[in-house]
């Protein structure tokens, strides 16, 4: 498989990635290799030994912009605060990688203060985002690659509910593919602690079709088996080759067939039923931590 690659024409120009060449630390800046709402992620290079590294950069393009000298700076002093904030946590997402060793775990190698903001320094992998294979394959994926990448993905996601942390924003662009099958989760952004703590209220990132009803509000009640229902919607992705309906419009009206019978001629009974109970609305309907949804997996 191929390294993925920054497309100029997937991320606009008014994003003002860091140029090639610039140093940053003990780094040096290669290329973007992906941008979003809350930061920009680029392919480096350490100074000494010329390895390569992945570095993200906390940048909230709602919320802060780059000037011309490469300072990170809010937009307004209404949007200070959360700015400020932002960095708070992506301070703490790097800590809690740091903790967290495991191979299919992104590798969180170093992060450092420059520009007024924060850097991540992660190791660099070769493979294709899980979303992009499943655009490039229309969903079909079959069921000997799910049962490669998901029993694996899943011993990951244990050592992180082990450390009493939750995830919160899986799905197919944070799963990387490496030659094999074998995957890698990536981005933290979202992790917060379990039981929750009431002094580090974690930031609202979702994403529909993959967050459960639970994420939505502000004091929702998320746990382990938030994480289960992102996995199942990824699963069911997988197959379908474009996400369930958001978890809100569920709520109301649920107009998603079960897997179970949508694709029971193609997938063994077994991988769609754990699929559909992962995707319960209710979340005492779904499995309760990852040893219950492995145990299912096991059956398949």
């Amino acid at each position: 498989m191929k390294p993925e690659y920054y497309d100029p024409e997937t991320y606009p120009s008014e994003w003002n990635f860091l140029q090639a060449g610039t140093i940053l630390d003990e780094y040096m800046i290669e290329r973007p290799l992906a941008g979003g709402g809350f930061s920009s992620v680029y392919l480096a290079r350490q100074r000494l030994d010329q390895h390569q590294v992945v570095i993200k950069e906390y940048l909230p393009r709602r919320l802060a912009h780059r000037t011309w000298q490469n300072q990170i700076v809010p937009n307004s002093e209404e949007t200070r605060p959360q700015f400020l904030r932002g960095k708070t946590l992506f301070v703490e997402e790097a800590k809690a990688l740091g903790k967290l060793k495991h191979p299919n775990i992104v590798e969180v190698l170093n992060f450092f203060s420059a520009n007024s903001t924060i850097y991540l320094v992660m190791a660099y992998d070769y493979g294709i985002n899980l979303a992009n294979y499943i655009k490039n394959k229309k969903g079909k994926l079959s069921e000997n690659f799910m049962m490669t990448v998901f029993p694996a993905l899943l011993d990951g996601m244990e050592i992180i509910h082990e450390a009493c942390l939750l995830h919160l924003d899986i799905k197919p662009d944070n799963i990387l593919i490496r030659p094999g099958g074998d995957p890698l989760l990536l981005d933290f952004g979202a992790v917060h602690p379990y039981p929750r703590v009431e002094t580090w209220k974690p930031g609202k990132v979702l994403t529909n079709g993959f967050s459960p009803p639970e994420q939505y509000p502000r004091d929702g009640d998320v746990g382990p088996w938030s994480d289960i229902y992102a996995t199942g919607a990824t699963m069911r992705t997988c197959i379908e080759g474009y996400p369930p309906p958001a978890a809100p419009e569920r709520t109301v009206r649920d107009t998603l067939k079960p897997a179970a019978l949508a694709f029971r001629k193609k997938y063994s009974p077994a991988l769609l039923e754990t699929i559909d109970a992962s995707l319960e609305i209710e979340p005492a309907n779904r499995p309760q931590s990852i040893a219950e949804l492995m145990e299912r997996l096991s059956n398949v």
